[in-house]
């Protein structure tokens, strides 16, 4: 599937690379400008799906930025992102082309969740969804629907978590540690065991009863967990 082009343009820099970085580990192309006029040839050049904007932009502001976009004939959805919080400044982003308006301090998935409303709605029924796939295993991350083969599966949050970790990394072997910081984000007093036990409950759910083939999920002796599709090395 072609990867989602992201425009972020924020003067400030590390949060230019905070939604850069969010959306290359959701799989994206994600590039940053700070200023309104790199933002402009970067428009031209990177040709973006979606853009981040900011507002208080050194040179041309956001929507500077914004009405020369239009004026070019350029129809990319524009999510503004600001600490402007004035009702006005929200109509004015909204009335001159801007299809969200999100306020900072902002919560990151939140923006995330956002972009992806804004492209489903600006592209219609053809919109391809964030779908993660590993053999017959597949997972809709807009939805949260799992698929193994033909059977849809119930997962908790975290087994979903661990899953979609372990599917994003394939065919990468995570250690114990690395799914504990990534799922639970806090330290859980080197009780790797949690892990095991979820791990255990997802072979459960995803491995047909009486299967005697070798299991999606894997354990790499010494290591961590992979999930690969049957044919790839492992064990």
């Amino acid at each position: 599937m072609e990867k989602v082009r992201l425009l972020v343009v924020d003067d400030d820099p590390p949060i230019a690379d905070l939604v850069a970085t969010v959306a290359r580990y959701e799989g994206w192309d994600a590039v940053t400008a700070n200023t309104g006029e790199d933002a402009l040839r970067l428009a031209g050049e990177f040709h973006p799906d979606i853009v981040v904007l900011d507002l208080m932009l050194p040179g041309v502001d956001g929507f500077g930025v914004l009405d020369r976009l239009r004026r070019s004939g350029t129809m990319v959805p524009v999510v503004f992102l600001t600490a402007r919080d004035g009702v006005a400044d929200r109509v004015a982003g909204l009335t001159r082309g801007g299809d969200d308006y999100l306020v900072k301090p902002f919560a990151v998935e939140e923006l995330m969740a956002r972009l992806r409303t804004v492209l489903r709605r600006s592209a219609g029924p053809d919109y391809r969804r964030s779908v993660l796939r590993v053999g017959d295993l597949s997972m809709d991350e807009d939805t949260h629907e799992v698929r193994h083969g033909e059977r849809t599966l119930t997962l908790t949050p975290t087994e979903y978590e661990v899953l979609r970790f372990l599917m994003r990394k394939s065919p990468a072997v995570m250690t114990k540690a690395q799914i504990l910081d990534h799922v639970w984000e806090y330290g859980f007093g080197g009780r790797s065991n949690v892990v095991e036990l979820v791990v255990s409950r997802l072979r459960r759910k995803l491995d047909d009863a009486g299967d005697t083939g070798a299991p999606l999920i894997r354990t790499v002796r010494g290591f961590g967990y992979v999930i690969r599709q049957a044919g790839e090395s492992g064990t």
